[in-house]
C-alpha cells in the first residue's frame, strides 16, 4: 500500500491522462458488447458536447491544482486534520479512511449541496439533462460546476488532512468509478447488486438519473455507496423502466447543444415533478 500511495504522490500527468482516455475507452468497448439500453443515437455526436464539458473540467481542475498541493501539504507540515489525528493505526486503514472521508466531502456531500440550493442545481442541471447517458457523461460538467466540486474537494482534503498522494489517489479512482457507473452496461442483477453494497454500481447511480423526483434525489455518491445508506438518500428502481434528463428541461435537441447548455444554469428555476416512489 505504500508503495501505491508513493506512485500517486508523483503521478505523471501522461499516466493521469492514461486513467482518463483508457478508462473512457475501456467502457465505451464494453457498452458496444453488453449495453444496458440500445439507444437510437449517433454515440459520436452524443459524445462530443459531453467531451467538450470533459475538457473544460481538465483545465479548471488544471488551473487550481496547486491550491491542492498547497493544502495537503499544510496538512502534513502542520499536522492538521483527521488523519493526522488517528492513533497509530495499519497504513492501509489510514489510507481507506483517507478515501473515505474524501468521498464523502468532496463527492457525496457536494452533490447533496448542489441539489438541495436551487442555483447550484440549476448549474448542475448540465450533468442532468443527457437523454442518452454513458460513460462520457461521467464529465459532463458545467465550468461552474467544476470549480464548485473543486472548492468541495480542498476542504476535504483540509478536513481530512490528506497528504498529497492519497489525495491523487482518491481523484484516480473517483475518475474510474464515474466512467464506470455512468457507462450504458449491463451487468447481471446479482453481481452490480453484490457491488452496490460497497460502491456505487452502475443499476444504482442510473436510479440518479432517472427523470423525476424523488429518483433524482437519491444515490448521491460515487466511489462508496455506504453514504446514501448511512444517509437515507438510497433508492432503487427497475432499471428497465428509467427515462434519463430532467422533467422540466425536456427539449434533446436543446440539451445537446454546447452553447445551450452553457447558458443552461442561467435560465429561471422551474419546480420538478415529484412521483410516488415504486417498490422495487
Amino acid at each position: 500500500m505504500e508503495e501505491i500511495v508513493a506512485y500517486f504522490e508523483n503521478i505523471p500527468s501522461t499516466h493521469r491522462s492514461a486513467l482518463l482516455v483508457g478508462g473512457i475507452t475501456l467502457f465505451w468497448i464494453l457498452e458496444g458488447a453488453v449495453p444496458l439500453f440500445r439507444f437510437d443515437y449517433k454515440k459520436w455526436r452524443h459524445a462530443l458536447p459531453n467531451f467538450f464539458f470533459t475538457l473544460t473540467t481538465i483545465i479548471v481542475n488544471f488551473a487550481l491544482a496547486f491550491l491542492l498541493l498547497r493544502t495537503a501539504d499544510f496538512t502534513v507540515s502542520e499536522q492538521f486534520g483527521v488523519l493526522n489525528w488517528l492513533p497509530e493505526i495499519p497504513f492501509w486503514s489510514y489510507v481507506l479512511i483517507g478515501l473515505l472521508l474524501l468521498d464523502l466531502i468532496g463527492a457525496y456531500l457536494a452533490h447533496l449541496v448542489e441539489h438541495k440550493v436551487k442555483p447550484l442545481w440549476m448549474i448542475h442541471l448540465v450533468h442532468h439533462t443527457d437523454h442518452n447517458v454513458d460513460t462520457t457523461t461521467a464529465n459532463r460538467h458545467h465550468p461552474l460546476e467544476s470549480v464548485i466540486r473543486f472548492i468541495f474537494t480542498l476542504v476535504g482534503v483540509l478536513v481530512v488532512g490528506a497528504p498529497i498522494g492519497i489525495v491523487m489517489l482518491y481523484q484516480s479512482v473517483s475518475l474510474v468509478l464515474s466512467q464506470f457507473n455512468h457507462a450504458n452496461i449491463k451487468l447481471p442483477k446479482a453481481v452490480d447488486n453484490a457491488l452496490s453494497w460497497v460502491i456505487v454500481s452502475p443499476d444504482m447511480h442510473k436510479v440518479h438519473h432517472h427523470y423525476v423526483l424523488p429518483y433524482t434525489d437519491s444515490n448521491y455518491g460515487n466511489i462508496f455507496s455506504i453514504w446514501d445508506r448511512l444517509f437515507g438518500t438510497y433508492l432503487k428502481y427497475d432499471r428497465d423502466a428509467i427515462v434519463y434528463g430532467v422533467d422540466t428541461f425536456p427539449d434533446e435537441k436543446e440539451n445537446s447543444s454546447i452553447k445551450s447548455l452553457l447558458k443552461q444554469p442561467f435560465h429561471k428555476y422551474r419546480k420538478p415533478t415529484v412521483t410516488t416512489v415504486a417498490d422495487q
